[in-house]
């Protein structure tokens, strides 16, 4: 079955590493696998968004053209894409004031940045509290996304392991 999952928001949160365990997970268990990022010239708060294509079988298209599952870290980012996705939309509050009202049972709202600050006194690890949630809300195998994680992400395990736990427990991911 293909799984497309959009990430968006903008540079310096993590969007572009979260595809990169998310496509390792994947690939780790046999699936196939496409990634297309863009994101402006800044290097951090520019735009920036990551599409993922899994799928057991080849990948026609790299294209995410109607997501399983949608993570906003931007306010322009969900506005922009939210028509794209039939499925959850994941947003953090804290970046993400106004959400449609069309749809609440599609909506997770995922406070990754206040549990960062409130946890690890750092929105360092926002991304991966994101991450936590999204392997549950889109029940995703977690052994195998902590094992891609810690491949992926090169110091701070700990606390990025930490991080995935707390989005994993999270009632929210809980769907």
């Amino acid at each position: 079955m293909r799984t497309e999952i959009l990430i968006s928001g903008f540079g310096g949160q993590g969007v572009i590493r979260m595809g990169q365990i998310l496509g390792l997970c994947a690939i780790n268990q046999g699936h196939r696998v496409t990634m297309l990022k863009s994101h402006g010239t800044e290097t951090r708060g520019g735009y920036v968004r990551a599409q993922i294509v899994i799928s057991p079988e080849y990948v026609d298209s790299p294209v995410v053209e109607h997501a399983d599952v949608f993570v906003a870290f931007s306010q322009p980012a969900y506005t922009k894409f939210y028509d794209l996705c039939g499925g959850k939309v994941l947003y953090d509050p804290e970046l993400v004031e106004k959400v449609r009202d069309d749809a609440p049972d599609r909506h997770v709202p995922v406070a990754a940045t206040q549990l960062s600050k409130e946890t690890f006194s750092n929105q360092l690890f926002a991304n991966m509290i994101m991450l936590g949630a999204l392997t549950r809300v889109a029940a995703l195998d977690y052994e195998a996304m902590r094992k891609a994680m810690l491949a992926v992400i090169p110091r701070f395990h700990d606390q990025n392991l930490a991080a995935l736990d707390l989005g994993h427990t999270l009632p929210a991911a809980r769907v």
